[in-house]
Parts: C-alpha cells; sequence; structure tokens
C-alpha cells in the first residue's frame, strides 16, 4: 500500500537491539508462524456462473469447477486524510498519477494472507484502484503491477507506521510490488452499485454472486479468480488502508470483466 513513507529515503533504518527475554521471542515467532501456516493456501473460489450473456454452457465446463488461480486484483487506498501513529495514509489515485512515471509502490501489507496474495501478483497483471475508508467507496482508475513482490522496506522503518520490530533483514516477512496508473474508469463505480448487483447474483447465480470484496471485506488485495481458459483478475485493495484493512480483493475474470462493463452503463 502506498504511505507518505515512500516519499522519504527508501533505505532500511537498522533495526534496533531489544532486551525481549527469549521466551516471549519464541512465543511470538511461534504465533507468527501459526498465522502464517493458517494463510498459506489462498481461498478457493468458484468459476461457474450465469447470468444472462454471461452464462456459460455446461458442456464447456463439464460441470467440473475448474482450477482457480488468481490474476485480477482490486487495490484498496483512502482518498481522504487519516492519521496512523501521527502519520497521514492517505494516498488517492490523484496521488498515484502525481508519482514518477505514475507508479508507486504498494507497502505496509501486514497480513499474511493478504502478503501471500501479493507475493502471487505478477509483471503486467492488471487491478482495479478502489477508493476506501471514505464517504462514498467505488471504483475510480485501473492499474498494473509493474514489478513484482520484493522486501517491503517500511517494516525496517521504526518511524513509518507499519514498522515491524519482529522481522529481519536477513528475513523479511513482508513484501510490496509496485503498481502504475493505466487509466481512470470512464465513470465512478462506486461500491453500492457493485453490491446492487452483487446481492441480485446471489439469488439469480450471476458472476458477482461469491465476489470475495463482500466475503472478505478486511483484506486489503483481493484477487479475481481465474477458471480454466480464463483470464483472471485479482481485485487487490490497495493504498492507504486502515490498519484493520488490509488493501486488496480478488475477482473471477467474469467478475472483473462484468464489474468492468458497468463504466459503460448509466449510473443506476
Amino acid at each position: 500500500m502506498p504511505w507518505p513513507s515512500r516519499k522519504r529515503d527508501k533505505g532500511a533504518v537498522a533495526d534496533k537491539k531489544e532486551p525481549d527475554a527469549k521466551i516471549a521471542k519464541t512465543e511470538n515467532e511461534n504465533s507468527d508462524k501459526e498465522e502464517e501456516e493458517k494463510s498459506a493456501k489462498p481461498p478457493a473460489g468458484s468459476s461457474k456462473s450465469g447470468w444472462k450473456n454471461w452464462k456459460k454452457k455446461e458442456s464447456e465446463s463439464g460441470g467440473e469447477e475448474s482450477k482457480i488461480t488468481y490474476c485480477h486484483w482490486l487495490l484498496k487506498s483512502e482518498p481522504e486524510s487519516r492519521l496512523e501513529k501521527g502519520v497521514d495514509v492517505k494516498f488517492s489515485v490523484d496521488d498515484l498519477k502525481a508519482q514518477p512515471n505514475q507508479t508507486t509502490c504498494w507497502d505496509g501489507v501486514r497480513n499474511y494472507q493478504a502478503r501471500n496474495f501479493l507475493r502471487s501478483m505478477k509483471l503486467g497483471q492488471q487491478a482495479f484502484f478502489y477508493h476506501s475508508n471514505c464517504k462514498e467507496p467505488g471504483i475510480v482508475a485501473l492499474v498494473k503491477i509493474v514489478k513484482e513482490a520484493y522486501p517491503d522496506h517500511t517494516q525496517f522503518d521504526q518511524k513509518d507506521p507499519h514498522y515491524d520490530s519482529t522481522s529481519r533483514k536477513e528475513n523479511p516477512k513482508w513484501s510490496m510490488v509496485d503498481v502504475q496508473f493505466v487509466r481512470m474508469t470512464k465513470r465512478f463505480i462506486p461500491l453500492s452499485e457493485i453490491k446492487a448487483h452483487h446481492l441480485a447474483h446471489k439469488a439469480d447465480g450471476g458472476p458477482l454472486k461469491d465476489m470475495m470484496l463482500f466475503s472478505r471485506q478486511r483484506l486489503s488485495i483481493q484477487p479475481l479468480t481465474q477458471g480454466k481458459n480464463l483470464s483472471g483478475l485479482l481485485i487487490p485493495s490497495v493504498g492507504q488502508a486502515a490498519s484493520s484493512i488490509y488493501g486488496f480483493s480478488f475477482l473471477t475474470t467474469e467478475e472483473f470483466d462484468f464489474v468492468l462493463s458497468l463504466e459503460e452503463e448509466k449510473p443506476h
């Protein structure tokens, strides 16, 4: 998630030597290991859909669910000022466009499952840029991954809200990717509109019936699932997300295509 810290020197701050008891350290490491093991496998989704012209013929899949992969994302970021540990975590799409080459690192992810999703992002994959924790949340732009996962420098910066004293430079816990602005959506696509389609599709089997944005709202990065012969798009929630929201989500190709098609329609 892009934080103001990226405007500072990205050089990692030297780790403090802490006089923690060995027992306490072991307990913390075991706890981290347990959390990491729990999140080792991303949740499976369904590649089946059935909504008007989005419906797939039964013969195409043989009635079986295909293996799910993630390659489309929804990244959540906060467009309004909010202080976290004395640092303003605001980062809107306009802030992204103002960055050199309209590119920034997506740092600050401190959730193991979200981190694992982030590490699975590949060069060139696209994501929705989603304004979160604001008066009217929703999708405002498209971005793409321009650098795959590498160590997040903010975990070593004691002045950063996401400093992690338990992470070591020789074996860093947290990663980030670089994202670049692609284009604004043709219109703002509000969360309320996406949710209305989600609820309708839950009743009639449409492509948004299992959308992760509504089933795992606390992840700031969410993928879009990819079915057999489909190019999935993870919908990550990026940006200055609150510490309780880890900025991204995933979607199936059908979910991504359907949501993107909304920009062509009049607002509901």
